[in-house]
C-alpha cells in the first residue's frame, strides 16, 4: 500500500483531518450543549451528530462495496444532484430528530459518532483511491468518495459551531476541499472576496447574498445555493 501520510492534500488524509476536527468538537460535549441549535434549520447538536453518523455508516458501505465503471460522477459533479428539495429536507430534518431523541443518554449517540468516523479514516486509508465504488446511485473513485465526506463533514462543522463558543473550527484542508468543489461547480473561482468559512456558507445557502455579492456575481448569483 502506498503511504500517503506525508501528503496532506490525499484524499485519506484530507478526510482523516475533517473527521479529526468534526470529532474533536464533539468528544468534549455534554447532554445540556447536545440541545443547542445548529446551522441545519430545525436541528439540535445531537440530531447534526446523527446525520453525520449517516454519513460514515454509508462511507464504510461505500468503500467496501466494489462498483463496475465508467465512474459517472467526481469530487465536484456528485454535488450536482444535492439541489434544494424542501419535502426532502423536512423529511430528513424529521428522520434525524426522531432518532437521535431516541438516545436516553447522550453519550452513548456521542460515542456511537467517534467510534463509526475512526472507522470510516482507518478504512478510507486501506483503500486505494482510484478503487471504483457506489454510493447514492453513482459510480466513483474512493478517493472522489472520500473527498465529498470530507467536504460534507467540513460545512457541517461551520454547522455544528454556530451556537457553541470557544470550540475549534473545521481543518484547513477540509475547507480548501470545500473551496475547490464550489469554484468547481461555479465554474470559475468566486469573484468575491470572501473567507473560506463564509464561501460555504454563502454557497451553500446558510448566509444570504448581499447586493455587493449580486453585482460580483453577476448571473452566477442566480445559481446559489450551488448545492444544499
Amino acid at each position: 500500500m502506498t503511504d500517503v501520510s506525508a501528503d496532506p492534500t490525499a484524499p485519506s488524509e484530507v478526510l482523516r483531518a475533517a473527521y479529526t476536527a468534526f470529532a474533536a468538537v464533539v468528544r468534549p460535549l455534554e447532554d445540556e450543549e447536545s440541545w443547542r441549535p445548529t446551522g441545519c434549520t430545525g436541528w439540535a447538536v445531537r440530531d447534526l451528530i446523527l446525520h453525520c453518523v449517516s454519513d460514515c455508516q454509508r462511507a464504510l458501505v461505500a468503500l467496501h462495496t466494489p462498483a463496475a465503471g465508467p465512474a459517472d460522477r467526481d469530487a465536484v459533479t456528485y454535488w450536482q444532484d444535492w439541489r434544494p428539495d424542501p419535502v426532502g429536507a423536512a423529511n430528513g430534518r424529521r428522520w434525524s430528530r426522531v432518532g437521535a431523541s431516541m438516545f436516553l443518554d447522550f453519550r452513548q449517540l456521542r460515542e456511537l459518532y467517534l467510534e463509526t468516523a475512526a472507522a470510516t479514516v482507518t478504512a478510507a486509508a486501506a483503500t486505494a483511491r482510484d478503487r471504483l465504488v457506489a454510493t447514492q446511485g453513482h459510480v466513483l473513485t474512493a478517493g472522489d468518495l472520500m473527498t465529498t465526506l470530507a467536504v460534507e463533514a467540513t460545512i457541517h462543522h461551520l454547522d455544528l459551531v454556530v451556537d457553541l463558543p470557544g470550540v475549534p473550527g473545521p481543518s484547513s484542508v477540509g475547507l480548501a476541499a470545500v473551496r475547490a468543489t464550489l469554484d468547481g461547480l461555479l465554474g470559475r473561482p468566486v469573484p468575491v472576496a470572501w473567507s473560506d468559512e463564509h464561501y460555504a456558507r454563502a454557497a451553500t445557502g446558510r448566509a444570504p447574498l448581499t447586493d455587493a455579492d449580486r453585482r460580483l456575481l453577476g448571473a452566477d448569483a442566480e445559481h446559489i445555493p450551488l448545492f444544499s
